[in-house]
C-alpha cells in the first residue's frame, strides 16, 4: 500500500504543488481584506488546488507517455516503465478532476461555473507543444489561474490584485519552464515537438526567461501600489528577486548541468512570497 502511494505521489510530482498552491492562498489572503475568510474555505481551496494540479499532471503524463519513453530524461516515468497502466492513469485523472469540481462546488457558484474552464486551461498545456512554440507561456497561464481562483473562492470581486498576482505567477512559471525546456532541446527537435528553446535557441531563450522574471518582480511591486502594503513587503520581494537572480545564474548557454537545481529553487519562491504577504497583511 505504501509503495503504491509513493508511485501515485511520484506520478503527479506531488512535491511540486508548492509552485501554485502558495499563490492560490495569496489570492485568498488579499480577498480576505474585504471578505472574511473561514477555515472550511481554506480547506476546500487546498483540496481544489491539489486536485487540479494532480489531474493536470496526470493528464500530462498520460498524453505524453509516448514522448516520455523516447526521452532518456523521462523514460523512467511511471507509464513508460510500466509502474502504472494507461487505464489506471485515466481513472486517476478522471477522479482528480471530479474532486476538483466538487471542491469548486463547495466554495461558491462562481468557482463551480468556472471549474470546467480551469480544467480546460490546465489540460491544454500538455497538448500545446504539438501546436505552438509558446508552450511555456501556456504553462504560465495554467498556473496563473491559481491566485484568481483563490481570490474568487473567498468572495473577492473586481480589483487589480488577483490579475497582478496572475501576471506574476504566469511570468515566473513560464520563465523557469523555459529554463527547464532547454535541456530537452535536441529530443524535442527529434520528436517534432515545439517550445521556445526549439524556436529561438538556448541563448535567446535564456534572455526570454530572464525578461519574464523581471516582469514577475515588477508585478509584485505593482501590487503594493493598488493595495497598500508595509515596507516589510518590499523587503520580501527583494529576497524573492535575489532567489530568482541566483536561479538564473545557475544556467548559461554553455552549461545546462544545473537546470534541475535552478528548477528546484522555485519551490522556495512561492512559500517565501506567501509568508511575506501574510505577515504584511496580518502582522501590522
Amino acid at each position: 500500500m505504501i509503495a503504491r502511494l509513493r508511485t501515485y505521489l511520484s506520478f503527479v510530482r506531488f512535491s511540486h504543488s508548492v509552485f501554485a498552491l502558495p499563490f492560490a492562498l495569496a489570492g485568498a489572503l488579499l480577498a480576505s481584506r474585504h471578505t472574511p475568510i473561514t477555515w472550511p474555505v481554506v480547506g476546500w481551496i487546498l483540496v481544489a488546488m491539489v486536485a487540479a494540479r494532480s489531474s493536470a499532471m496526470g493528464f500530462n503524463r498520460l498524453v505524453d507517455a509516448r514522448f516520455d519513453a523516447e526521452n532518456p530524461r523521462t523514460a523512467n516515468r511511471e507509464i513508460p516503465r510500466g509502474a502504472m497502466s494507461r487505464v489506471e492513469a485515466t481513472v486517476f485523472v478522471v477522479g482528480s478532476s471530479a474532486l476538483f469540481v466538487v471542491a469548486a462546488w463547495r466554495l461558491n457558484p462562481i468557482c463551480l461555473a468556472l471549474s470546467p474552464v480551469a480544467l480546460g486551461i490546465v489540460f491544454w498545456y500538455s497538448l500545446a507543444k504539438r501546436f505552438t512554440s509558446y508552450t511555456q507561456l501556456f504553462l504560465g497561464l495554467a498556473m496563473a489561474v491559481a491566485p484568481v481562483g483563490g481570490w474568487l473562492a473567498v468572495g473577492g470581486r473586481g480589483g487589480w490584485e488577483p490579475w497582478l498576482l496572475a501576471a506574476a505567477i504566469g511570468t515566473w512559471v513560464g520563465g523557469f519552464d523555459v529554463l527547464y525546456a532547454c535541456q530537452d532541446l535536441e529530443v524535442d527537435r527529434r520528436l517534432g515537438l515545439r517550445s521556445i528553446p526549439v524556436r529561438f535557441g538556448i541563448p535567446a531563450s535564456l534572455l526570454i526567461s530572464r525578461g519574464m522574471h523581471v516582469i514577475t518582480l515588477v508585478c509584485f511591486v505593482a501590487l503594493a501600489w493598488v493595495t497598500p502594503l508595509p515596507w516589510f513587503y518590499f523587503a520580501g520581494v527583494a529576497l524573492v528577486g535575489a532567489l530568482l537572480v541566483y536561479e538564473q545564474s545557475l544556467v548559461s548557454a554553455d552549461d545546462l548541468s544545473q537546470v534541475k537545481k535552478a528548477f528546484d529553487m522555485n519551490g522556495y519562491v512561492g512559500i517565501l512570497y506567501l509568508l511575506v504577504l501574510a505577515v504584511s497583511i496580518y502582522g501590522r
